[in-house]
């Protein structure tokens, strides 16, 4: 062990004791009040940050047990009977504390860097190895700043190696990624766009990440790679290169034979290796993998057999709508206590159903098996799972220190056969397991059965576009959020968890059955109702929604409904300053501010209004008056009621175009979702959606042949057809027929053929050497919502919330 006590940080950070009352040894590093584990030996780091400080969970951390704190600010009265250190960057400090234990670590740490396939590397080359060393690993891609030190925190003399990625954004970063990770061994995957903002020049940002390896003893890198080999002369001459090409000279010559059979050359020997996978980007992957293993002195032989065992690694969680109205986590790629910490606080924080229950299987680590079963039943506990069903021979034997209800199985088998008598209704189930396990079978009898066009929703894609606007707000300005229309086709109550998880401050829907959806889903976020007729009086106070107030005819029936009920009727009024579709006119805001003063009852929680042209700099002006009347009429209601009111009028393009009119709380709809009306910072937004279907038949037709209803298609010439399993029922309009739409099959643009069916449609797939079975790509990042929008010549805002119900969600995050 690398041990450390609380009393070891002041020392080694210069940090300013505030409070020793107990020193203890410091086992666990916390920088979230969610995902506390280990609570007595952790310490809790109050990191301020642009949207969340920690400095405001304290109290909650205390109840939960953290025995010690480190701030960045004065401490306050309450925080008593926990040990307080002061400290000017909890992050610096976080840095400090890893880079003390890295010290301490005599062994090989392998550091990798790159723009894509790091955490690939990463996983493939920990699998490859993990027969021969018990290894230490960054969890998921924990690359960043913070990511890193908490990735090397875990480090021990009970691990014979350790395998870390460092990531970076901007000029400046890698040298204190560096000091905290060391690497001894390094490998560069790449370099491309990501992140070039960052950077004077791409070149600027290779020879940033270049720097992770000033101190290493070798570095792998692909020399065929522009800028590469010129940079890298960069790197100080003690650090061994060991280059690999396929078109130039390098250390390492790889030659492609056929098939998956690649062949290489050094200058002492010659050998080949079949690569379980043969993409360029996988290639290359696993050629970083393959030079690694032979530094590390292993043989020809034991290489094939660890890429024998390789599959893809699936870095994402995914949240999938399961069978009896449950929902099922499938994590089960791989399964180490780092990953499943991970997972757990994904179950956790998921309020669908109040049960939670993990499937799970041995933890196959190389490690100490008491003290790693140990430290797994303290983390089951403390993370409250109800209910466990451990799978394997090694869970079954550590069974006395398990301490929540469990069942146990032998093996994947006897689990599947005593399934259908299990009741796992109404629950949130993670499913988690090694890969000899093969728990993937599990996750295809929980999962609801459905056809096979899927949209995957991105959460974390979610979390950047939400920052990404916050950014934009100036201090204070609060952030309501439409999940109007299934949460714009994304999944309304999936969503708002995220949102709620997140604290933004508001949450929009058009109608009371929405709302009603949301708290029986566990949202307790205020819900502004968009749409209320009379008759959803009594479920707006049952449920604590409150109504968008548009008319004073309306107003006086609300009013009256609930006359006889001494209650408070929260409402939001909307003031019409140019949409003209709903709305108070400015000559009527003194006769609305009279009847409320007339009726104590009523409280105002904000005034709004609608933009009807942000999204087009050729409105800007209407825009602007638009806003000035909504400031007078604003004003005016404020002055007669003798009180201040929350404003709000900018929607998602109103926030780019007009940041000095965001009032109190702004708007945020379709950006939230990666699209940007605009168009000016689309650049700025990540994907959310990818809406997937599958090739269900391919048939040669001959020229002159007619396809589909109506004989819409005509083959011109010999085509290879395929039949794909979407239709406009499932929300792809048949305005996408006769070749309007397109779909992405291999990698190219595949047409459609005739008429789009009810429940599938026919593409052209001509030369792309497509087969049945293959992934076909309706949109994401291309074809993007925006270019179908184009192809039928209508709005994003369609495509998306077209997608039928009935088409599969699938929620993925890290």
């Amino acid at each position: 062990m690398i041990a450390l006590n609380v009393s070891d940080i002041a020392r080694i950070c210069n940090g300013q004791v505030i409070r020793l009352s107990a020193d203890h040894e410091l086992q666990t590093l916390l920088t979230d009040s969610r995902k506390v584990s280990n609570a007595q030996a952790a310490a809790f780091f109050a990191i301020k940050g642009p949207h969340h400080d920690g400095h405001d969970h304290i109290e909650e951390i205390i109840n939960q047990g953290v025995l010690t704190i480190l701030i960045e600010s004065e401490p306050r009265p309450e925080w008593q009977a926990v040990n307080l250190i002061r400290v000017d960057s909890c992050i610096n400090t976080l840095q400090k504390l890893a880079q003390y234990k890295r010290e301490k670590f005599e062994r090989q740490v392998i550091g990798i860097t790159g723009s894509n396939g790091k955490t690939i590397v990463k996983e493939w080359l920990s699998k490859m190895l993990a027969n021969h060393y018990s290894i230490v690993k960054s969890p998921k891609s924990y690359n960043s700043q913070l990511g890193v030190p908490l990735s090397v925190w875990e480090i021990s003399n009970e691990y014979d190696l350790a395998v870390f990625e460092a990531g970076i954004s901007r000029q400046g970063e890698m040298a204190r990624l560096q000091s905290v990770i060391q690497p001894s061994i390094g490998i560069l995957t790449n370099i491309g766009t990501a992140h070039e903002e960052g950077f004077n020049s791409i070149q600027s940002k290779l020879r940033e990440k270049l720097s992770l390896f000033k101190n290493a003893q070798v570095v792998i890198y692909h020399s065929d790679a522009e800028l590469i080999p010129q940079e890298i002369q960069h790197l100080p001459d003690s650090v061994k290169r060991m280059s690999w090409a396929f078109d130039h000279e390098a250390k390492f010559r790889v030659k492609h034979i056929s098939g998956s059979h690649f062949h290489f050359i050094t200058d002492n020997t010659s050998f080949e290796l079949r690569l379980p996978f043969t993409d360029a980007a996988s290639i290359e992957n696993l050629i970083h993998c393959i030079l690694s293993m032979l530094l590390l002195q292993h043989s020809i032989p034991d290489i094939q057999s660890a890429l024998d065992q390789l599959e893809r690694v699936d870095m994402r969680l995914k949240l999938n709508r399961g069978i009896n109205q449950s929902y099922v986590i499938d994590d089960s790629y791989n399964n180490d206590l780092a990953g499943l910490e991970s997972a757990l606080d994904f179950l956790v924080h998921q309020k669908q159903h109040a049960k939670k229950t993990l499937i799970l299987s041995d933890l196959l680590q190389v490690s100490e098996e008491k003290q790693l079963y140990e430290a797994l039943a303290q983390t089951l506990k403390e993370k409250g799972v109800d209910n466990l069903i451990a799978i394997g021979s090694k869970l079954k034997a550590h069974e006395n220190i398990i301490s929540i209800p469990t069942s146990f199985y032998p093996d994947t088998e006897s689990f599947l056969a005593a399934l259908p008598q299990l009741d796992l209704s109404e629950q949130v189930i993670l499913v988690k397991g090694a890969r000899p396990f093969r728990f993937e079978r599990i996750v295809r009898r929980l999962v609801e059965k459905a056809h096979q066009t899927v949209l995957e929703i991105d959460l974390d894609a979610i979390t950047h576009n939400l920052n990404y606007y916050r950014a934009l707000l100036k201090p204070g300005v609060k952030v309501m959020v439409m999940v109007k229309a299934f949460a714009y086709g994304s999944g309304i109550a999936e969503i708002a968890q995220l949102l709620q998880f997140h604290k933004v401050h508001y949450l929009a829907v058009a109608y009371t059955d929405e709302g009603i959806a949301l708290r029986k889903n566990g949202i307790h976020l205020p819900i502004m109702v968009m749409n209320t007729p009379d008759e959803d009086f009594d479920a707006l106070i049952e449920y604590g929604l409150e109504p968008e107030i548009f008319s004073l005819k309306q107003l006086q029936a609300f009013v009256a409904a609930y006359s006889q009920r001494n209650e408070t009727l929260p409402i939001h009024i909307n003031i019409n300053t140019g949409m003209n579709r709903l709305g108070f006119e400015a000559d009527e805001v003194e006769s609305l501010a009279q009847f409320i003063l007339q009726h104590e009852h009523t409280e105002i929680k904000s005034a709004f209004t609608h933009l009807a042209g942000a999204d087009e700099a050729m409105h800007n002006d209407f825009s602007l008056s638009q806003l000035n009347g909504f400031k007078q009429a604003k004003a005016t209601l404020e002055k007669a009621l003798g009180q201040s009111i929350t404003g709000h009028a900018l929607n998602s393009a109103g926030i780019q175009c007009f940041p000095e009119h965001q009032f109190d709380m702004v708007r945020l709809g379709i950006g939230l979702y990666g699209l940007e009306a605009s168009g000016t910072h689309t650049d700025k937004l990540l994907t959310v959606g990818k809406l997937k279907t599958t090739i269900s038949q391919i048939k040669k037709i001959k020229t002159g042949d007619t396809i589909g209803y109506g004989r819409a298609g005509v083959a011109e010439q010999d085509m290879s057809l395929a039949t794909v399993a979407i239709g406009y029922a499932d929300g792809y309009s048949r305005a996408f027929s006769k070749g309007k739409g397109a779909m992405m099959v291999n990698g190219k643009l595949a047409p459609v053929v005739g008429n789009v069916c009810m429940d599938m449609c026919m593409i052209n797939v001509t030369g792309l050497k497509a087969r049945e079975g293959d992934e076909v790509l309706v949109f994401g990042e291309s074809p993007s919502i925006t270019d179908l929008a184009g192809q039928i010549d209508t709005i994003p805002y369609e495509i998306l919330t077209n997608v039928s119900e009935r088409v599969k969600r699938i929620y993925l995050a890290e």
